[in-house]
């Protein structure tokens, strides 16, 4: 549980740092914290206009740490920043960013 809640506060810290690298290990464990706190968010808010506000609020606040450890993560497999948005190329694109993300660190 501690790698878990470290990465995602570290994510969030680092929200604004789109230089250095993040390891496997940090955007792994952030991608399942953000996805569960957005899952009990999106839980909690289908039967009250509240939490249905809160996800959506958190969702919109997210894309910027999610964004930030993304690059890190790119960058530590030695691909540079622009790699990203070959996510945006259906089907393929998203397969592509997803083996890219789980490649190991590159020593620079």
């Amino acid at each position: 549980m501690e790698p878990l809640i470290s990465a995602f506060v570290s994510a969030w810290q680092r929200a604004f740092d789109f230089g250095g690298r993040s390891g496997r290990p940090e955007f792994w464990w952030f991608f399942l914290a953000n996805f569960i706190v957005l899952f009990v968010l999106n839980l909690l808010g289908s039967g009250n206009g509240f939490f249905w506000g809160i996800a959506n609020l958190y969702a919109v606040a997210q894309i910027l740490p999610n964004l930030a450890v993304t690059i890190r993560r790119l960058r530590d497999a030695g691909k540079a920043w622009p790699w990203i948005f070959i996510g945006l190329i259906p089907i393929i694109g998203t397969i592509w960013l997803i083996y890219l993300l789980s490649q190991p660190s590159v020593l620079a």
